[in-house]
């Protein structure tokens, strides 16, 4: 890897950059003119200041932008104590975002569209771009961001200038630009939880030309849940941000801004916890132990097999109590480094204006996490340096645009090349418990539940190696003459334990290039064609290589695999050599593995692009209809469980290699209408936007309770029968149908969208004095799956896990949300002081948490008011604030989902519809509870 220093240089002699410094700096003399840098936009709250946005790529007033786009300033961020992305929630009703098992990969949604799951290989449909910058997931907002300008939160796909990722919308951040007028500021806060923040900046000119800015963040907070078993806090917080910039503006002409960055966090992340039925009562009797080990029909028996392994049964009830019983050692320590620097260059050679923007980052950041989410040692990933996921991008847009025809035409030209270096290292392990944690799972749930015993070999009485055991001799005499390997294979999958993935290395080399133009055509002086047209090609290319040391998933397949065929097993002996294999070798984690490379690769081209047509009857009131067509790259799905199932063997490193094009998923494609008009008359401002939005190959990740599911869910015009909602699993339950496996495909050419977002959404905000703001938003979204579906463009059936997908709302995707807020900063006396009330709040209807929309994981409605009070010295030059987040300590989940390999045995009791994962438990992921403190600010 080259040097900071070297990197520094060669980007500086190859990239856009230094060759437009070069044009630039030789241009200087023979184009200066009195023209502002275009993109000198803000988002103001104070009085009536225009609200100036460049979501077209132009400084533009809001009220003019013929797009559906939310723009937060400054002071309504602060204000709301937003400092990463998450707080924008508040403030913008059609976004979402959350975390769940780590930060690194945060979703963001719009109108209820987002990506789903932890997975790198999945792309974003919401990028999150930093002056300009692209950032390679949306989890990466979710740091410190500093001295911020304004946040721009564009709704529906922006294929034109926002890329190939931004098929449901996208967030633009924008920072404190540096000042040629000196100032500095500085504020240190303290809350509940022992929160620590202390954060400043400063600004100001080191010549008549050159001017600089450092702000800097520094975060500690204990964390939301104890760890009893270790005595430790997880989700806490322990991290700082340093920015630093150079604004050079020697001519009127030419502007030249370098930004380099940097963000550190040593945390630990993300506990969760069992969901039982005082939070959802779609848990029924799920969480209930049964007392003996068999499942009855009103208890679970993978619950009795945790109690009696040594989950506390406190753990399995908790409400939303915050205690966790993590495996005594496992840790969920996490690193995070993000870095990097970028220079944005504008010239304007009179008749058009070049902007040039070259950036390279770094990001990594590894999480260690006791995956079983319980004190049973099930499934962890270790702490080690050498596991983490990685990336390094190179980025360069470059924009030329300009006016003609006596200004009836505002042109738009440019091009973007991005080179993103993908890596992900991976340790994921069986526990110490897991061997004989899986014997008794299988014991319990089956005609064998009579021999449970958790406290012998095998899980059965007398011992599974005991000649004179009572288990051992029931299994030998029940397995026919399969009887011995079953009894062998037994033995073996109690010795699983600390086995797994030592080092596994997916990498992944994508290339994006497009070409792309955006143009305003004034018809009249009212009406205006906005026409965009881009043109992307993508390419990945794809290799991982494995290390694992689980022998014990190849010899019980060289013991069992032949008795599930054998015309001499008996059905016994089959339903158990299954179930050991997959038991043994869950998640395709198996030493045939070990020293195996695979490799692939992709390429697609793509055209998106924009039609708009917007009327302006009176100087006040704008109205516009707008078509837009957008698509997100497919790629490669990081998880080798999706290679295939775990009970057959790969058959070394060809059939691993033949089985690599099952990684690969389908571009996402969008198709957007939109209606839309906004006022902007005096103290009132409002806008209505009607949407429907089409999606076809909608990249879905699902986890099952064991494996990662990747399925690009596209709807069949033709009428399934029900075929995609059956099920082969619960015999007595009315969607039984052993083939389900197989039936529900649909002809190729009757194959349409699968999910489709429509609604409308309405802002609004008064400023009647100076002093005095509100603002409203109302977003109503039905995101809905086709009532027909299956899983790829071919027709492909829908994976059983999804079949309650068809015809319901999506996951995280409520249909109603509101918005509010009020700030009101009255004078006091004639001092010069001013207070500050502020208040705001978010109203959401109910909603699943769970992308397989199983009940058990359904969110009721919910409402977060935030609110701060304060005292401010005569021009803010100090100031003092009182705050609260989540004033009521509204409890809620984040996301809910399937406690892995936390399944009890399947019988008609728990089956569909109230239970489509039978006698599977749940665990979730809790958002942040009510905090509270004090700030302290100054400025000068």
């Amino acid at each position: 890897m080259k040097s900071s220093s070297l990197l520094s240089a060669h980007l500086l002699r190859t990239s856009a950059l230094g060759v437009s410094l070069a044009v630039a700096a030789a241009a200087v003399p023979a184009f200066a003119q009195d023209a502002a840098p275009q993109d000198q936009a803000t988002a103001d709250d104070s009085g009536d200041a225009p609200i100036i946005v460049t979501a077209q790529g132009r400084a533009q007033l809001l009220s003019d932008v013929p797009v559906a786009i939310s723009a937060v300033s400054a002071e309504t961020l602060q204000n709301s104590g937003a400092n990463d992305i998450r707080q924008l929630n508040q403030v913008a009703p059609s976004l979402l975002v959350s975390s769940t098992g780590s930060e690194a990969n945060g979703s963001a949604r719009i109108r209820g569209i987002g990506t789903v799951g932890d997975n790198p290989g999945l792309e974003s449909s919401v990028p999150v771009f930093i002056d300009g910058v692209y950032r390679s997931r949306s989890g990466i907002g979710l740091n410190e961001l500093g001295e911020i300008d304004r946040v721009e939160v564009q709704r529906g796909p922006q294929g034109t200038l926002g890329g190939r990722n931004s098929s449901a919308g996208l967030i633009s951040i924008y920072s404190k630009k540096p000042s040629f007028t000196f100032g500095a500021n500085g504020e240190v806060t303290y809350g509940n939880q022992d929160y620590w923040r202390l954060g400043g900046s400063v600004t100001g000119p080191i010549s008549d030309t050159l001017a600089a800015r450092i702000d800097g963040v520094w975060v500690k907070r204990d964390g939301f849940y104890n760890d009893v078993n270790n005595n430790t806090q997880i989700n806490n917080r322990d991290r700082y941000f340093l920015r630093g910039q150079l604004l050079f503006e020697p001519t009127d002409a030419l502007s030249l801004r370098l930004i380099a960055d940097y963000t550190n966090r040593d945390e630990r992340c993300c506990a969760a916890i069992y969901v039982d039925n005082s939070v959802n009562p779609y848990i029924g009797n799920l969480n209930n132990p049964s007392p003996t080990g068999a499942a009855t029909a009103t208890t679970n028996n993978i619950t009795r097999v945790l109690i009696d392994l040594g989950q506390p049964a406190a753990a399995l009830t908790p409400g939303y109590n915050r205690d966790i019983y993590v495996t005594p050692g496992r840790s969920y320590a996490g690193k995070t480094k993000d870095y990097g620097f970028s220079g944005q260059i504008d010239y304007d050679f009179g008749g058009a204006t070049l902007t040039s923007i070259t950036a390279y980052r770094e990001y990594r950041s590894g999480q260690a996490g006791d995956l079983d989410y319980g004190a049973v040692d099930i499934l962890y990933r270790a702490d080690d340096k050498d596991a983490y996921r990685q990336f390094h991008t190179f980025t360069q847009e470059l924009r030329l645009q300009g006016e003609a025809f006596d200004g009836k035409l505002d042109w738009l030209i440019g091009g973007f090349y991005a080179n993103e270096k993908l890596t992900v290292r991976d340790n994921l392990r069986f526990g110490d418990d897991y061997g004989r944690f899986a014997n008794c799972r299988l014991v319990s749930g089956s005609a064998l539940a009579g021999l449970y015993s958790p406290g012998q070999a095998g899980c059965v009485a007398g011992g599974i190696d005991n000649p004179l055991g009572v288990g051992r001799n029931t299994i030998l005499g029940a397995s026919g003459t399969s009887g011995a390997d079953i009894v062998a294979a037994f033995s073996a999958l109690d010795g699983l334990n600390d086995l797994g993935s030592i080092n596994d290395r997916y990498r992944q080399n994508g290339t994006n290039w497009a070409l792309f133009t955006h143009n305003i055509f004034h018809i009249t002086d009212t009406l205006d064609l906005t026409l965009g047209l881009r043109y992307t090609h993508d390419k990945k290319k794809f290799s991982a290589s494995f290390t694992n040391d689980n022998t014990v998933c190849t010899t019980i397949q060289g013991l069992v695999l032949d008795d599930l065929t054998s015309t001499t097993s008996n059905a016994t002996a089959k339903a158990l050599a299954g179930a050991l294999i997959g038991l043994g070798c869950q998640g395709n984690a198996t030493a045939e593995l070990n020293g195996v490379s695979i490799s692939d690769q992709r390429s697609e081209d793509k055209f998106t692009g924009t039609a708009i047509l917007s009327w302006k009857p009176t100087d006040d009131l704008m109205t516009y209809a707008s078509y837009s067509r957008g698509y997100k790259a497919g790629g490669f799905n990081l998880d080798r469980s999706a290679l295939k199932s775990p009970i057959v063997p790969f058959g070394g490193q060809a059939g691993a290699q033949a089985l690599v094009s099952g990684l690969q998923f389908d571009p996402e494609l969008v198709t957007s209408y939109e209606l839309g008009a906004k006022y902007s008359g005096g103290p009132f401002s409002a806008g209505l936007t009607l949407f429907r939005t089409d999606f076809k190959n909608f990249q879905l990740n699902t986890f099952n309770g064991s494996t990662y599911i990747v399925q690009t869910i596209n709807g069949c015009s033709a009428d399934l029968g029900g075929a995609d909602r059956d099920q082969s699993k619960f015999t007595s339950a009315p969607n039984y149908n052993a083939a389900a496996a197989t039936t529900g495909a649909c002809a190729a050419d009757d194959v349409t969208w699968g999910v489709r977002s429509q609604g409308f959404e309405l802002e609004a905000s008064l400023i009647p004095a100076r002093s005095f703001r509100m603002t409203a938003g109302l977003t109503y979204a039905r995101t809905k799956y086709n009532k027909n579906l299956v899983g790829n463009s071919s027709g492909t059936p829908l994976d059983q896990a999804l079949r309650k997908l068809p015809g319901d709302n999506m996951s995280n995707a409520p249909e109603l949300v509101a918005t509010g807020s009020i700030a009101w900063t009255p004078d006091i006396g004639s001092s010069g002081l001013t207070g500050l009330v502020y208040v705001d709040g978010r109203m959401t209807s109910d909603y699943n948490t769970g992308s397989d929309l199983f009940p058990q994981k359904e969110q009721d409605g919910y409402a977060i008011f935030n609110a701060r009070l304060g005292v401010r010295g005569p021009d803010e030059k100090w100031g003092i604030e009182l705050w609260a987040q989540n004033i009521f300590n509204k409890q809620y989940s984040q996301v809910a989902f399937n406690s892995p390999f936390q399944e009890g045995a399947t019988t008609a009791d728990f089956a569909d519809p109230q239970y489509p994962g039978g006698r599977q438990i749940f665990s979730m992921f809790l958002a942040e509870p009510r905090t509270y403190g004090v700030t302290l600010r100054g400025k000068f």
